[in-house]
């Protein structure tokens, strides 16, 4: 299987919202400390808010922060949230589905079975588990420390 990039950003961003709980994050800090645009964020942002993943707060204090517990977030539902509209194959498309073989292939069931395995997997995992004592992300995901001039 193939996570989007969609996807992958996402998580970057529950996973920055998650270390930072408690307090409300910019896009700017998420794009510098996860290597991606705000452009790109903007959009994830707006749909995992919409998803009721995170708060959006607008304005010059403005931010966001986890909507729910990162105990409530499953990775799985996450993953079939964002990656759902995206056929796993041509035969698993409602429409431009080309493909001769549908009435016979066992390899769609085989496919979807897969599929299913991947998000049962994942449903057994939250955020929380992702970053509870997750020291290394969390060094990655905090800014450096300040220096102070002597």
């Amino acid at each position: 299987m193939r996570v989007t990039k969609r996807t992958n950003i996402a998580f970057r961003v529950l996973m920055f919202c998650g270390v930072h709980a408690g307090r409300l994050v910019t896009k700017a800090e998420i794009a510098e400390r996860c290597n991606t645009s705000e452009s790109h964020l903007a959009q994830v942002i707006n749909r995992l808010a919409q998803l009721g993943y995170l708060h959006t707060q607008r304005g010059r204090s403005g931010g966001i922060t986890l909507a729910r517990p990162m105990a409530e977030i499953e990775v799985g539902g996450v993953f079939r949230d964002l990656e759902a509209q995206a056929p796993l194959a041509e035969c698993f498309a409602d429409i431009d589905n080309t493909c001769p073989l549908v009435e016979a292939c066992r390899l769609r069931e085989a496919m979807a079975d897969a599929a299913e395995a991947f998000y049962g997997h994942l449903d057994r995992m939250t955020l929380d588990d992702l970053i509870c004592e997750n020291v290394a992300l969390a060094d990655i995901l905090r800014p450096p420390a300040c220096v102070k001039r002597a």
